[in-house]
């Protein structure tokens, strides 16, 4: 009976989704963690209640600083800054076998992202219908170039995409909203997959410098 409820567990922890919510609106920039059900605000980060000043120091504290702030002071010599140690670099050839590590992580992370929910919302401002007429069609063909490279990207699940006219605003507005997910599972599978790789790579390097191999 243990082993259903660890299994149990561990399958919910697999299909929990982690994400990232990013939107922006009139309020500004907002991002937050999507863990579960759990919403977690990165930022604006909430304000800090401001603690209560603390009790002013008693009369002999005060007056001996008041006297050691009349002695005259002495200038301090400039303090020198510590040279920073030049960077040599390492092999070409070592870090090119990373790279192609990193950029096939990225790959695959990529591919197994979901944007649940993706809002674009164009507000196009001025008052003379002509120019509002071709800006609004500039905007829905540029749209329409970035809806098709945004599927080949990623899994959308759901997208709602409006361009509007406002002729009375003077500022065009936007508001844009982006749900990305990914499972806990997948993301475990692709970090054994490809640290088993980049572990291989280290290794590989720590030999060539200890001369254990053929360079």
């Amino acid at each position: 009976m243990g082993w259903l409820i660890a299994l149990g567990v561990v399958t919910v922890l697999a299909l929990l989704p982690l994400g990232v919510r990013a939107s922006y609106g009139a309020d500004g920039p907002l991002v937050r963690i999507l863990l579960g059900p759990v919403r977690y605000t990165v930022f604006p980060r909430p304000k800090k209640e401001k603690k209560e000043k603390k009790q002013d120091a008693p009369a002999e504290k005060a007056e001996a600083q008041k006297a050691e702030s009349s002695l005259p002071q002495l200038p301090q010599p400039p303090k020198e800054e510590a040279p920073k140690p030049e960077q040599k670099g390492g092999s070409v050839t070592d870090f090119f076998p990373l790279v192609k590590v990193a950029l096939d992580f990225l790959g695959d992370f990529r591919r197994k992202l979901r944007l649940n929910n993706l809002e674009l919302k164009l507000i196009l401002a001025g008052g003379d219908p002509c120019d509002l007429a071709v800006n609004y069609g500039r905007a829905w063909a540029a749209l329409g170039n970035l809806i098709p490279q945004l599927e080949r990207l990623f899994i959308i699940k759901k997208r709602d995409m409006e361009v509007e006219c406002d002729f009375a605003s003077s500022e065009t507005r936007v508001f844009a909203r982006v749900d990305m997910t990914i499972t806990l599972g997948r993301l475990l599978v692709l970090a054994i997959r490809h640290g088993f790789r980049a572990g291989k790579e280290f290794l590989t390097i720590q030999k060539k410098r200890k001369g254990g191999a053929a360079k």
